[in-house]
């Protein structure tokens, strides 16, 4: 454990290298100014315990090193969508996410662009040194016209590679940030400006109004091979003219007004035909209960993982679906992996099922050797048992095809498939609810809920 000498900081950074005085960064980089900035903000909000720093792929890549803080190491480009992640299942702690030019310019802008048009409730603070500084200096979306850089030695061409991008500009035209604004930490009053705009970001997360972007004009002078002066020069006098500072939103500022975003329908809503149940009950004696159903398109298994994950909101279960299709419309593979818990679920995925529904044989030799032990397999009697499930793990072959072709409904077979679920009780979930969920997905043609409510309970008796 390192010591520490103030709060947000480390005292030393035993990771950065042999060294443990200084920083992995270069003499006049603008990375350690802004890195103490923000370490200074989150301590004085007292958020040190309370906050988790999205690190990205780039010069900033090891603010681990210096925060005293949580971390979560994001992929190049990623740390938008891993902050999103972030932020959503930790509601009640403050996340910020640390993005470069080339990162959030470039491989990840659009990850950025979008959890800006959501709004996700997260700070991005985007540093901006015109180039990519960590894998040499080459050529990035904010690189200036004539700028040379390792990839355009002559200086950028816009007739070749384009003009600079403007990121707070295009985030700007969002409805859903509440803060927008580029600061500069080239000189001292400019450092100050940022340290307010940091500490700005900081307030907006601990009052979980919404998303806020700061990008900061930051010299970088071994790839500028400039010193540490002139580069700070470069900021001002050359960068300043092509990304002018400012705020460009805050709903908070005198006379700005909140953009109304539209409410987003509920599941019951959407399912159930606006049917009201209280939100999901925290029950820590149910356990998780995983699932995976999978066969052809056409065959009904998103449908039936959706009826699924109905039941279990009906019964005010923590519940998440999460499907997975090719483009063909019909015939081609799908399946969709289905959770339900009586706690909170941090992840859709589900690469153990307990329970696992197959409808055909590529689906079943596909997933049958990922089933959890002590698991369940449900497999279509058609289907060829070349593969044995693990030890330890159930097999029952239920004759859903053939069942619905002698109803005289050929497409019911996910609807056999659920009568199984329930004859063989490994859902956790009531019967009744699932008849429910099953008939609730016809709302638009309520005589199909009652045909397969009537199959399903024949189904049932067989």
């Amino acid at each position: 454990m390192a010591e520490i000498s103030q709060k947000g900081m480390y005292r030393t950074f035993p990771r950065s290298g042999k060294n443990v005085s200084f920083t992995h960064y270069c003499p006049g980089c603008g990375h350690g100014i802004i890195n103490k900035l923000i370490a200074e903000a989150c301590a004085e909000f007292d958020l040190q315990d309370s906050t988790i720093f999205v690190d990205p792929v780039g010069c900033g890549v090891f603010t681990y090193y210096y925060w005293d803080a949580a971390h979560i190491s994001a992929a190049h480009g990623r740390a938008s969508a891993v902050a999103t992640g972030a932020c959503r299942a930790r509601p009640d702690a403050v996340t910020i996410a640390y993005q470069g030019d080339g990162d959030l310019g470039a491989i990840g802008f659009n990850n950025a662009f979008q959890a800006a048009s959501r709004g996700e409730k997260f700070g991005c603070i985007f540093v901006n040194n015109s180039l990519y500084g960590m894998t040499g200096g080459q050529m990035a979306p904010t690189t200036l016209e004539g700028e040379k850089t390792t990839t355009t030695p002559f200086g950028r061409d816009p007739s070749l590679t384009g003009r600079p991008l403007h990121v707070c500009e295009v985030f700007s035209q969002l409805q859903a940030p509440v803060y927008i604004a580029r600061v500069s930490v080239a000189d001292t009053r400019r450092i100050m400006q940022a340290k307010a705009a940091i500490r700005k970001v900081f307030e907006i997360q601990k009052a979980r109004r919404g998303y806020a972007l700061l990008e900061i004009l930051a010299p970088c002078p071994t790839n500028l091979r400039m010193d540490a002066k002139a580069a700070a020069d470069f900021c001002m006098n050359e960068m300043e003219k092509e990304f002018p500072l400012g705020v460009f939103r805050d709903v908070d500022s005198p006379g700005a007004r909140p953009v109304a975003v539209p409410r987003a329908a509920t599941c019951a809503e959407l399912f159930a035909e606006g049917e009201d149940v209280p939100p999901p009950a925290d029950d820590r004696d149910f356990p998780e209960l995983r699932f995976k159903f999978a066969g052809y398109g056409g065959q009904g298994v998103l449908s039936l993982g959706l009826c699924l994950a109905e039941a279990a909101r009906l019964e005010r279960r923590h519940t998440l679906w999460f499907p997975s299709y090719g483009p063909e419309q019909r015939g081609g593979s799908a399946n969709c992996s289905v959770v339900v818990s009586g706690t909170p679920i941090g992840s859709p995925t589900v690469e153990h099922p307990d329970v696992l529904v197959c409808m055909n044989q590529p689906a079943y030799e596909r997933f049958v050797g990922d089933v959890a032990e002590g698991g369940t397999v449900i497999v279509d009697e058609s289907v060829p048992l070349n593969v044995r499930p693990p030890e330890g793990v159930r097999l029952v072959r239920w004759p859903a095809i053939a069942m619905a072709e002698r109803f005289g409904v050929p497409k019911a077979a996910n609807t056999m498939m659920l009568a199984c679920l329930m004859k063989e009780k490994c859902t956790g979930l009531s019967d009744q609810n699932l008849e429910k969920a099953l008939v609730s997905s016809f709302r638009k043609k309520p005589q199909l809920g009652e045909v397969n409510r009537q199959l399903l309970r024949k189904a049932g008796a067989f």
